[in-house]
């Protein structure tokens, strides 16, 4: 028969064999990797996920995240190297690629964000002082933020940091200038706009000068053509009237005093102050334009 000493003794033993199985294993979850430090002293680096030994009682396993951590960095306020400050806000990425040298260096997240967050705002102002604010603001952004990235990854590489990513959420003028600074610009584009008018209309007016004296010169060129048309037909019209005259005065004779009685007896009211037998109306009394012989006189007795 068992002594109930013996069963204590082997539930003792059961016990302390499951607390020593306990402390010897130690898992390993997908987004971690483990230090595993005996007495103060690291002695190895687990990535696997899984389950895993250790020395029971003596190892200690430190869980470090292996995920893409994000640092939220305030605000800042930077000097370009037109002398413009710029309030930057700006954010980065990091992973700890190097677990023992990072918990040698740092130890923990909050005092890696402290330590990059000192190191980032030191990249900004020295990366911002050397460029101007237009080229913050639109032209270079995207290899500014490369150049950050690339010094703020070198001096972390020291705290088993890789910085993945460096991004300028929001580079702007501080409140107090922004107002005036927009009114200058809006001033500028004003200015601009003005002289633009101004070139508009001194190309008008250059373009309706040139018209104008264009068409100046094609009325000039068409009154001394239609002059010449005219002087032309005048000169035929007299030949023609000379050759006429030639080959019959007596009917050009008549045909030239039709032509003035036309002109000059119109519908208006005409008055002639002439003499009956003028020879204007040379034709009223003889068809053939002579005049009628008067008749004889009668001799006195």
């Amino acid at each position: 028969m068992r002594s109930p000493v013996t069963g204590i003794v082997v539930l003792f033993l059961l016990l302390a064999v499951v607390i020593v199985g306990y402390s010897a294993v130690f898992t390993v979850d997908q987004t971690e990797q483990a230090l595993v430090v005996r007495l103060g002293e690291p002695v190895g680096v687990v990535t696997d996920p899984g389950l895993h030994f250790k020395a029971p009682f003596v190892d200690t396993v430190i869980p470090i995240d292996k995920r893409i951590l994000d640092l939220e960095n305030p605000s800042q306020e930077v000097i370009a190297s037109d002398q413009k400050r710029l309030v930057v806000d700006a954010f980065a990425r990091y992973r700890i690629k190097t677990p023992l040298r990072f918990y040698q260096t740092v130890g923990s997240i909050q005092a890696a964000n402290t330590q990059l967050t000192t190191i980032l705002n030191a990249s900004l102002r020295r990366v911002l002082g050397e460029v101007t604010f237009i080229q913050v603001v639109r032209d270079e952004r995207e290899a500014l933020m490369n150049r950050i990235r690339d010094q703020v990854d070198k001096e972390a590489d020291a705290y088993g940091i890789q910085v993945v990513d460096v991004r300028i959420r929001r580079a702007d003028l501080p409140e107090q200038n922004s107002v005036p600074v927009y009114k200058r610009m809006q001033t500028q584009r004003e200015q601009e706009a003005a002289e633009y008018r101004a070139q508009g209309a001194q190309k008008a007016q250059e373009i309706r000068a040139n018209a104008d004296r264009e068409a100046t010169v094609i009325v000039a060129e068409a009154n001394s053509t239609s002059e010449q048309v005219r002087g032309d037909g005048d000169g035929e019209r007299n030949r023609l009237f000379a050759e006429a005259y030639g080959k019959d005065p007596d009917f050009f004779a008549f045909y030239r005093s039709m032509t003035a009685y036309e002109n000059g007896l119109k519908s208006a009211d005409t008055r002639f102050l002439l003499r009956p037998d003028s020879e204007f109306f040379r034709f009223f009394g003889n068809a053939s334009g002579t005049p009628t012989a008067a008749p004889p006189t009668p001799a006195k007795p």
